[in-house]
């Protein structure tokens, strides 16, 4: 068994109580204009980006769910 102690930390520990940031050398966002207004942002999970490693083909594979679900008969709606 290991005689070390444990070396985590609490966020308290770790954090200050406040924080001086210089903004004189900040840059406009580089990929604002890829950004459509319209567009939503989805985090993946990590196994899921390795199968879908584009937006295009995260997109494909969810149209071809949509499709899939309109050919399925459509449940009565309970009153």
């Amino acid at each position: 068994m290991s005689k070390q102690k444990d070396k985590t930390m609490d966020a308290s520990e770790d954090m200050r109580e406040h924080y001086e940031f210089d903004y004189r050398q900040a840059k406009p966002n580089r990929f604002a204009e890829r950004i459509d207004q319209n567009s939503i942002m989805i985090v993946l999970d990590p196994d899921v980006a390795a199968v879908f490693p584009t937006a295009e083909a995260v997109n494909e594979a969810l149209r071809v769910i949509v499709q899939a679900l309109k050919q399925l008969p459509q449940a009565p709606v309970a009153e």
